[in-house]
């Protein structure tokens, strides 16, 4: 028998949860080809995840028996994705309609960990909106205004306050459609008149031309950057995207530039974002000026420019779970959960109780390392977790000591072990959760509504 090697026995310590990976997009031919998607299911899949490429097109969603799952076209089974162990990231098709992007919001709504969300895709995704957030930041970025009338667009380069060239780009558009370069005060206008003709409801944005011979895209993940590339200016063009033919080069950011960069994408809300810019001349003292930031980026440039496996480093950071983030649902400051053997329960969310939460008991009685008590007229004995001093607010304002048991509760889809308080709460809410427990299950409550989640006590 052949003895193992003694580096087989050495092992760090990971969390060894298998997670779920959902890629959402719309290319239902094409989607096999996409390098991004391949590539973080390869890496999701190398960990021992289960992945699924869901196609909007042809797709469809259900939810029975309190799990949600998402189908492809002709496939019934479909992906069970739930707030335990579901990463869904959304790749860029998505992000050209709203009405596409509502998928988003149902994933939220499940609080399935969505990157990103929708408030930053909305943002990302609209270059005027764009705009103002990073101004509201203070962020560097070239002279812009927004001409949402045709027969505006000389008094809104008056507004400018630059020379010709400019740079007009549609509010969408990815991979440099949509970005035209106009070199005159009548190419202005004719341009701007041809694009109104087609649609009268567009918006365009007029920016100052700012001459590069490259711009720069950063990856920003978790607050920290991931990968940089150099991308040049292509030849006989002003664009610089890899999806026209540049040739991503590497390169080495100034302090400058990586501080601008992580608050470019801080400002947007991104957990996962590629941030442009083009490099003032004086790259160790001047900040850049950031031009566009990416809620969808892609990963091949860049990938082969910085010689990183940025996919595996993507999917490494998601399988840390204190990475993810979720937009918190929102909850009634009453609603109604579940606890065995007790059944439905109203529990009131009071953001107010920095301290634990409490369940009502009556009859209390200790035996030994065990406690006996009773709710809604059925009895249970509970281990005793602990005994707690509590500090009783309100008008009681007294201290008091009090017994710790541990009970399942079923919310939102998901099974909590909380720890609880015993204590007599005959005339108020059975259950008082506290601000900890909210936290933890990632909920917003509502001060003006009740029964926001338990929607069959939503009309009382």
């Amino acid at each position: 028998m052949k003895a193992p090697k003694f580096k087989e026995f050495i092992s760090e310590a990971k969390d060894n949860k298998k997670y779920k990976l959902l890629i959402i997009t719309d290319e239902p031919e094409k989607a096999k080809t996409f390098h991004t998607a391949n590539r973080l299911q390869e890496e999701a899949e190398k960990l021992g995840w289960k992945s699924y490429l869901y196609r909007l097109s042809g797709g469809y969603t259900s939810y029975e028996d309190g799990i949600f799952r998402l189908h492809n076209k002709e496939d019934e089974k479909g992906f069970e994705v739930s707030p335990i162990d579901t990463i869904a990231i959304i790749r860029g098709s998505v992000v050209r309609k709203d009405s596409w992007l509502d998928i988003v919001s149902s994933l939220e709504k499940h609080s399935i960990c969505v990157v990103n969300s929708r408030q930053s895709i909305n943002i990302c995704t609209d270059k005027y909106r764009t705009s103002l957030r990073l101004a509201d930041y203070g962020i560097k970025q070239p002279k812009t205004v927004l001409i949402n009338d045709p027969e505006k667009s000389v008094l809104a380069f008056d507004k400018l306050d630059t020379n010709f060239p400019v740079i007009m780009k549609t509010l969408r558009g990815s991979k440099g459609v949509g970005v035209l370069f106009v070199e005159s005060e009548k190419s202005l206008d004719s341009i701007v008149q041809l694009i109104y003709k087609q649609d009268e409801d567009t918006d365009l944005l007029l920016q100052e031309y700012i001459k590069t011979d490259y711009d720069v895209r950063v990856l920003v993940l978790g607050g920290k950057v991931l990968a940089t590339m150099k991308r040049p200016v292509i030849e006989g063009d002003f664009r610089s995207n890899v999806s026209l033919g540049s040739k991503p080069e590497k390169i080495k950011l100034t302090e400058i530039e990586i501080e601008a960069s992580l608050l470019a994408a801080k400002a947007v809300g991104g957990v996962w974002t590629a941030v442009d810019f083009i490099p003032s001349r004086n790259r160790e003292k001047d900040a850049p000026f950031i031009i566009e930031v990416n809620s969808s980026p892609g990963t091949e440039g860049i990938e082969e420019a910085s010689g990183q496996n940025i996919s595996k480093e993507i999917i490494e950071f998601f399988a840390e779970k204190k990475n993810w983030v979720k937009v918190p649902s929102e909850c009634g400051y009453k609603e109604v959960v579940t606890i065995k053997p007790f059944g439905e329960i109203i529990a009131k969310f009071d953001t107010g109780n920095s301290g634990m939460s409490v369940i009502h008991a009556d009859n209390m009685k200790v035996i030994g390392k065990q406690i006996k008590w009773s709710l809604l007229g059925k009895t249970i004995t509970s281990d005793i977790i602990r005994k707690e001093d509590i500090k009783v607010g309100g008008l009681r304002n007294y201290e008091e000591d009090r017994y710790v048991v541990k009970l399942d509760v079923d919310f939102l889809g998901g099974l909590y072990e909380v720890e609880f308080t015993l204590d007599d709460r005959e005339d108020r809410t059975p259950i008082l959760f506290d601000r900890a427990f909210m936290e933890r299950i990632n909920v917003m409550v509502n001060p003006a509504r009740k029964y926001v989640v338990t929607t069959k006590y939503s009309l009382e």
